[in-house]
């Protein structure tokens, strides 16, 4: 542990350009209509991706933190998920702005848990566009231990629980599919095997089918909220607590709380395998 300490404050500077391109197939991963000149919730996740060569990405497709450069420290626990974030978003990303992202390591953490040793990554996230800030995001990542034991489930689960309407009143359902995954991790260029590689998911991080990608829980969940606000958002945050697999039904749902509208991702089974919040 002590010898990942140095890894605090250090910080990466990325730039890139929100092209028309990519704008057009963000809003066709999600089959969503692209206005002129409207938001695009969730965009900035697709934005200064990280750039490792095919070369140096691990046995699980993320880029290997034992190379000479790397960003996040050498922690050597193989499994790798993104936990929650907390977002402001501050000034629009539109389209054909360049955009600079400075990424700042926070804070280190390490825990054990039932599930055995974990460790926590907080990251924080600048985006400017020109002189302002348009999105600022603190990002906890967390390292858990390989598994051992067989999944407790083959496929993923086919059950479509009703979510209590009087509950949670504002409600979408879909059911992410291999399509889906795939378009978002090419938005993300995001090759972490378990989105896409079953046989990988299921044998060797024992997982019961292909994983959701957080973040495109959590965009799916920022859109709903959008919808239901009826405005741009400008505060949201997130919380992963368990996967969520394709081919599995997902609610995303929503309730006013005071000012703020609590959010939920609830798998086919009636569990909550997100929760969030956001306000405008």
């Amino acid at each position: 542990m002590s010898e990942w300490q140095d890894f605090i404050g250090k910080g990466m500077v990325q730039r890139d350009v929100l092209t028309p391109g990519l704008a057009q197939r963000h809003a066709a991963t999600l089959d969503l209509p692209l206005a002129r000149d409207a938001a695009l919730p969730g965009i900035h996740w697709c934005l200064c991706l990280p750039e490792a060569a095919t070369a140096q990405l691990g046995p699980d497709g993320h880029p290997r933190r034992d190379s000479a450069g790397s960003f996040l420290p050498p922690i050597p626990l193989p499994r790798r998920m993104w936990a929650s974030s907390s977002v402001e978003f501050l000034a629009p990303i539109a389209v054909g702005a360049e955009v600079e992202r400075t990424s700042t390591i926070a804070d280190i953490t390490a825990k054990s848990g039932g599930s055995g040793q974990l460790v926590f990554v907080t990251v924080e996230h600048v985006t400017r566009v020109g002189d302002a800030v348009a999105v600022r995001e603190k990002q906890s990542i967390v390292y858990r231990e390989a598994t051992s034991a067989a999944p407790a489930f083959l496929a993923p689960r086919t059950g479509d629980a009703a979510v209590d309407a009087g509950e949670w009143p504002a409600q979408r359902k879909l059911v992410p599919s291999e399509p889906l995954l795939l378009r978002f991790s090419a938005l993300t260029f995001n090759a972490h095997r378990i989105h896409y590689d079953l046989p990988y998911a299921r044998d060797e991080e024992g997982y019961a089918g292909l994983v959701v990608h957080g973040p495109l829980t959590a965009t799916l969940l920022l859109n709903h909220a959008t919808a239901v606000l009826g405005a741009p958002v400008r505060q949201f945050s997130f919380r992963g607590a368990s996967p969520a697999f394709c081919g599995e039904p997902l609610t995303l749902a929503a309730r006013s709380e005071g000012d703020r509208l609590a959010l939920a991702a609830i798998n086919g089974e009636g569990q909550t395998v997100m929760t969030g919040e956001a306000a405008i």
